[in-house]
């Protein structure tokens, strides 16, 4: 899941796989309940909802007879006595099936008063809407906040593209404020014209870019290189790009030839300044763009603009000219989500009708890809590479590779090169080593290095083949496991190896169809095996990505020790989770898994005695495109019931994302880390197309401790480490809650507990 936050209180970081800023809970073909007349009084209104983190975090938007605008009620939106931090948002929602609308233009209108203190409280409402793969329309009343305490209409817009799937409607408060909301309206204004960005009416290349290319020499490479920066620059800093007066996609294909046809690098430089100077001279602006140092943590990697001997005087003058007169928060290709500021990345056509191979279209890619990173990743300084020698890497990789098949691979080991569990080509994963749609019908883990099956997907249909849990794969049709290993990491994106690891073990059994030569060790023999690779059909091909219990989400081990699970946690269900474990001398909070529920303020809450900063953010500058800044450190507010015990949380590199944020919360909350290091992709994610209908994401925020500590591609650092090892996973021991059960307990106390959990 992945939600979108600038508040304290319920800021959600690193929540991932969802495109919503906050999760979708139905949808109505009509705007439900209105006026607020349908519901109990006191109770939410019926047809909208709070979305979870709030609600667990103490938010409530009930209905009120008290002062409606009209009718006998209201809907009040309302925190708890204990004030959240200032710049707090919070939400009542409704999410509409956007199909009545589509092609249309609309207004939404909502009666709103607030009551204000001295906090600058606030409210407001938006409109977002929906389409596949983002880059929907937006609005608010961000810059006319409601500061009133008397009844007034305000009114948002939106056209609503054909292809839109939802529209999502928040009336809002901030900084804690109490607000009143009444009698919403949402009425057509007109047709959406069907042309309505360069995109819709420039279609020279629609048909391909009409671009082949075999064997390119060390001369068009470079050039090529260069050409890709280039372009990259001035999609995000052009002013005639970035108000969306050309198909910078399109652009590129109409300077390639030249650029290939270059014989030296002058050469090519001269088509490049003359191909800038056709998109006409650059004005100041309104309004000039700086760069704010109070709070930057990434600087711009722009030197390359000034360097004469790469670019010659007059194209290095020219960017740099560019540069100076860029505008200010305005981008055609890229915005930000709201409060929580990852980008979306608009206009950016997937071209899912492409024939391949074409290497325009490739390069494309390569260069769309390359400069997401270079302006918006918010751990560009952490990637570890080269980020200019990746470019020219890949440029004789990917423009001229011969089929879909392999375009797409190449495409995986560029983005592995990001070093971003988030980050992958998402669509085509079915291209990735190992090829097939045979499975065999176990599970894999590496233990030790060693691929350890540690279940079964069908038990009987394994077991007739001769494979046993407990066994060590040691080869596959004749090729050692670690030389598969070493062959397929690089079409692996992964933030650190164990995250690699992991997605390669759960890989491992695929391949074709059909028999197999398995070569295992089981004790101290090897055994040769004749097994067989399964249709998907006859298996669950979708084995559990959790290292945790079976069976109850919470449970007492002993009358000292409680445990829960947190795949299977509902945040409504924190409070009872800690009356349950009252009196126990510690709660085991077991994340080694990929939490379906935010936590972090339900439970963290309930952990802390004062406020407590646990993480910070940073996010990207419209700007000042590659530049990242620190926004407020996000706190923890204690809150009843207390729990007292100790606490253990189990971490290992299932626990990712959402997992690695809950886990930062709890450990500022005292709670001590037990476990291997998780997996290190952290941030809300931002999705974008590729050509030929990819699909791509990075992680879009930057997540860090309260001290500007890094937590992307480290992962979160144990204080106890302890991995499973071979000769406790054949046991069928559980050695991480083992060692959980050490840190509560005294000695004694601890060896009888888990020589009884070793007994179940």
């Amino acid at each position: 899941m992945k939600f979108a936050s600038s508040m304290k209180r319920v800021a959600a970081a690193g929540l991932v796989l969802l495109a919503a800023v906050w999760p979708v809970l139905g949808q109505n073909a009509r705007l439900s309940n209105p006026d607020f007349e349908s519901g109990k009084l006191g109770e939410t209104p019926e047809g909208w909802f709070v979305p979870k983190p709030l609600a667990a975090a103490g938010f409530t938007a009930v209905l009120t007879d008290g002062q409606p605008r009209s009718g006998r009620l209201c809907a009040e939106l309302r925190w708890p006595t204990q004030a959240p931090p200032v710049d707090t948002f919070s939400n009542l929602m409704q999410t509409l099936d956007a199909k009545p609308w589509r092609g249309k233009r609309i207004k939404v209108t909502a009666a709103i008063r607030v009551a204000t203190g001295e906090r600058d409280e606030r409210a407001q409402m938006w409109l977002r809407v929906d389409r596949p793969g983002g880059g929907g329309a937006f609005d608010n009343i961000g810059d006319r906040p409601v500061r009133k305490q008397t009844w007034d209409d305000y009114s948002i817009t939106a056209e609503v593209a054909d292809d839109a799937r939802t529209l999502n409607l928040g009336l809002m408060t901030f900084s804690g404020a109490t607000a009143w909301f009444d009698h919403v309206r949402l009425e057509v204004l007109g047709d959406v014209e069907k042309v309505r960005t360069v995109l819709d009416s420039d279609h020279q290349f629609d048909g391909g870019s009409t671009l082949a290319l075999k064997d390119l020499t060390k001369v068009q490479i470079e050039n090529l290189a260069t050409l890709g920066k280039v372009w990259g620059f001035l999609k995000y800093h052009h002013p005639r790009v970035t108000t969306g007066q050309a198909h910078w996609d399109y652009e590129l294909f109409r300077v390639l030839p030249a650029i290939l046809a270059a014989p030296d690098r002058s050469s090519a430089n001269a088509a490049l300044l003359k191909w800038i100077a056709g998109r006409g001279e650059v004005a100041d602006p309104e309004t000039p763009a700086r760069l704010i140092d109070g709070n930057l943590h990434l600087r711009p990697d722009l030197d390359w603009i000034g360097d004469e001997t790469l670019l010659g005087t007059e194209l290095s003058q020219s960017l740099r000219s560019i540069h100076r007169h860029r505008l200010s928060g305005t981008q055609f290709y890229v915005s930000q989500h709201l409060g929580v500021g990852n980008p979306i990345f608009l206009h950016e056509p997937s071209y899912p009708d492409l024939t391949l191979p074409d290497a325009g279209f490739q390069l494309l890619s390569l260069y769309r890809f390359w400069n997401i990173i270079e302006y918006w990743s918010p751990y560009r300084d952490m990637l570890g590479e080269d980020w200019d020698a990746v470019l020219k890497e890949f440029i004789p990789k990917i423009a001229p590779a011969p089929n879909a098949e392999t375009y797409q691979r190449e495409l995986m080991a560029l983005i592995a090169k990001a070093h971003d569990s988030h980050t992958n080509l998402w669509s085509s994963l079915q291209v990735r080593p190992p090829v097939g749609d045979g499975y065999l019908p176990v599970t894999v883990r590496f233990i030790e290095n060693s691929a350890f099956v540690t279940g079964y997907q069908v038990a009987d249909k394994a077991k007739a083949m001769g494979l046993e849990v407990g066994d060590i794969l040691t080869d596959l049709d004749g090729v050692r496991v670690s030389k598969l290993v070493e062959t397929w990491t690089p079409y692996y994106a992964a933030s650190n190896d164990p995250a690699r690891l992991r997605d390669i073990a759960r890989s491992l059994p695929r391949g074709p169809r059909g028999a197999v030569d398995v070569r295992v060790r089981r004790g101290s023999e090897t055994l040769e095996l004749r097994a067989e690779r399964l249709p998907p059909s006859s298996l669950n091909v979708k084995p559990s990505h959790t290292h945790d219990l079976p069976g109850e989400t919470f449970r007492l081990l002993s009358e000292e020790v409680a445990y829960l699970k947190f795949s299977t946690v509902k945040a409504t269900e924190a409070a009872h989770y800690v009356e349950m474990a009252s009196g126990t001398k510690g709660l085991i909070l077991d994340i080694r898994n990929y939490p379906p529920e935010f936590m972090v303020f339900a439970l963290g809450s309930l952990l802390v005695t004062k406020a407590t900063e646990f993480a910070r953010f940073t996010r990207g500058d419209l700007s000042n495109p590659g530049a990242f800044h620190w926004t407020h450190p996000v706190s923890l507010s204690p809150a009843k019931p207390h729990y007292s015990g100790k606490v253990v949380v189990l971490l290992d590199e299932t626990s990712q994302s959402q997992a690695e944020y809950t886990s930062m919360a709890f450990r500022a909350a005292g709670a001590k880390i037990v476990g291997s290091t998780t997996a290190g992709a952290d941030g809300n994610v931002s999705d974008f197309a590729l050509p030929g209908g990819l699909r791509s994401m990075i992680s879009g925020i930057g997540v860090f401790y309260p001290d500007k500590k890094p937590t992307q591609r480290i992962g979160i650092i144990p204080d106890v480490e302890i991995k499973p090892t071979l000769a406790g996973m054949r046991a069928g021991r559980d050695e991480v809650l083992e060692e959980a059960v050490r840190q509560i307990l005294e000695p004694d106390g601890a060896m009888a507990l888990i020589e009884k959990l070793r007994k179940r």
